[in-house]
């Protein structure tokens, strides 16, 4: 296979969560480029129906599944419904996920921490149980990329509310058991553990807690946030044929935050 066609995605179906904004939005992007179709499952807003334009317009078929993936009935649903609807898949990527809550440890209240666990590691369960196990049964491998996080290495900074590095830690782990599991199978299973690259839930923590983003920035190598237009071209390289003896791995993007 000669070099650029090691990076080709024809033919292929992509199902990625959060895929209508920041890094899910871009990963799709650049996946579709590739060549793959993809199914976009996120919350109903414009954005998803701009991201499905933006894929459209790079010449791939594209489907919106309107779901709130942390709810899990609605997450096991929507899972069920694609595969009967537009299934196989031959690369899935849980994406959805957020901290979104700055709560210390000793004052969150259990159904909070339940809420953002389920939604930040549930999800990611329920979504390679359902898509992952069809890929199984399908017998041809395929391709699972979880977006964990730095945090599932390292606690955040001057943030609150341990749910997130709990959560993405359990992701972490969850992605290198599948890996071993699954690897017979032909299916990949890796992480990619991205900084703090400036999506729109960040630029909303710089504007009302610029004193965490700059206590961030002096912690960075590279002295800046990521683009989210930087994550997509290693979410093709995992998902492509290049990638096929890498799995149960743990990419660090995060211009070299956990270095020092």
């Amino acid at each position: 296979m000669k070099f650029p066609d090691m990076f080709r995605l024809d033919g292929q179906r992509l199902f990625i969560t959060g895929g209508s904004r920041g890094l899910g939005r871009e990963m799709a992007l650049a996946i579709a480029g590739a060549g793959a179709d993809v199914a976009l499952v996120a919350r109903p807003s414009d954005s998803l129906q701009q991201t499905a334009e933006d894929i459209r317009a790079l010449g791939r078929t594209v489907w919106t599944l309107e779901a709130d993936i942390g709810d899990l009935e609605a997450c096991q649903e929507t899972c069920a419904r694609a595969l009967e609807q537009i299934g196989p898949f031959d690369i899935l990527i849980n994406n959805v996920g957020g901290r979104r809550l700055n709560v210390p440890t000793e004052e969150m209240p259990l159904d909070q921490w339940l809420e953002l666990m389920d939604l930040n590691l549930t999800s990611t369960f329920l979504c390679c149980k359902a898509i992952g196990g069809a890929m199984i049964k399908r017998g041809e491998g395929g391709r699972i990329i979880n977006i964990a996080s730095i945090n599932a290495m390292v606690p955040g900074r001057g943030i609150a509310g341990r749910h997130y590095e709990t959560a993405k830690a359990g992701v972490l782990q969850l992605t290198r058991s599948l890996a071993v599991d699954w690897a017979p199978h032909g299916i990949s299973v890796n992480a990619i553990c991205p900084g703090i690259f400036l999506t729109e839930p960040n630029r909303k923590w710089s504007q009302s807690h610029p004193e965490v983003i700059e206590g961030i920035l002096k912690n960075i190598p590279q002295g800046r946030l990521g683009e989210p237009e930087e994550i997509g071209p290693l979410a093709v390289y995992l998902a492509s044929p290049s990638a096929r003896y890498m799995t149960g791995a743990a990419l660090v993007i995060d211009g070299g935050y956990t270095c020092w």
